[in-house]
């Protein structure tokens, strides 16, 4: 089976008409089973926090945090197709911004209240530059959640295809949180993720 970089399998999965925002009940709940509610609990939003969403894909949490109230959301993705399909997702929104662009060498010029990503970490061989670029860019106070599968894969199988992932290891997360300046993080527990809190003082 042919391996393919993260860029083009996201593409791909644009042109094959996949789209979380859009699916049917059940596959939302299936997905949810990684962060759902617990998870947008966890952001503790309020209607003057600076957000970003780094692996925005087509805006599913996005819409979730949207809907919930922040001052203005920023959501991060390296697939220029799902940035684009986000845009259509997120259209009835004028307090967000969407970016094509790498997370790692991005420029924001600016810091954020909260930080989070679900499904995204495992896409970044370097950890530590993630998590070093993330605290750098909180404010005082400022939160990170990440959501962490318990599953330790190393490819995704699409059938046709195969993505490399970099597996998310929990214990690592919590020293790189540390190095930081981070607080130690509170876990949630979730059907198929951990879900990692973390503060910067």
């Amino acid at each position: 089976m042919k391996k393919i970089p993260v860029l083009k399998h996201y593409d791909l999965l644009i042109q094959e008409g996949n789209d979380p925002v859009n699916d049917p009940p059940v596959f939302q709940e299936y997905m949810n089973k990684w962060d759902g509610q617990p998870f947008i609990d966890a952001l503790v939003l309020s209607p003057e926090d600076n957000v970003l969403e780094i692996g925005v894909g087509t805006g599913r949490l996005a819409k979730k945090v949207l809907e919930a109230g922040c001052g203005h959301f920023t959501g991060l993705d390296i697939s220029p197709a799902t940035i684009a399909r986000a845009e259509e997702n997120l259209s009835s929104w004028v307090n967000k911004s969407l970016i094509c662009g790498d997370f790692i060498g991005y420029n924001f010029n600016q810091t954020f209240d909260i930080i989070y990503c679900s499904l995204t970490l495992f896409h970044f061989k370097d950890k530590r530059a993630f998590i070093q670029k993330a605290a750098g860019l909180l404010r005082a106070k400022g939160r990170i959640v990440i959501s962490v599968p318990k599953e330790k894969n190393d490819s995704i199988d699409f059938g046709t295809r195969e993505v490399e992932l970099y597996p998310d290891d929990i214990d690592n997360i919590k020293v790189l949180i540390a190095d930081f300046g981070l607080a130690a993080p509170a876990i949630i527990e979730v059907d198929f993720a951990n879900i990692l809190l973390s503060q910067k003082s």
